[in-house]
């Protein structure tokens, strides 16, 4: 199985930086694109940013501008660093990556469980 594991949510006052680790582990072969989705209380999940393998990158049109996502793929890991937060980036953020678990090439979905980031004076 696969395992994405997230790290770096916390308390920030808006204005101030985070920056999001989504970490693949267990029976990687391969990662195809990650992505960074987030939901905030009585809202639907929308998405934040994603990047394939070779460094393409979208954003979500609330954040263009003041986020920035990447990877390495060595270490099969994405970044997301946020700069200039307001209080209506407050929401579970949680990544998403399409894994080859085998040479076979069969693509799977897996989801993280999500870190909060709360912005907030």
């Amino acid at each position: 199985q696969v395992r994405l594991v997230e790290s770096g949510g916390g308390l920030v006052q808006p204005g101030g930086s985070l920056r999001l680790s989504c970490s693949a582990s267990g029976r990687v072969y391969k990662v195809h694109g990650m992505g960074w989705y987030r939901q905030s209380p009585g809202k639907g999940r929308e998405l934040v940013a994603r990047i394939d393998a070779g460094g393409w990158s979208q954003y979500g049109g609330s954040v263009e501008g003041r986020f920035t996502v990447s990877r390495d793929n060595a270490k099969n890991t994405m970044y997301l660093q946020m700069n200039s937060l307001k209080p209506e980036d407050t929401a579970v953020y949680s990544c998403n990556a399409l894994v080859d678990m085998d040479e076979l090439g069969s693509h799977y979905d897996f989801w993280g469980q999500g870190t909060q980031v709360t912005v907030s004076s």
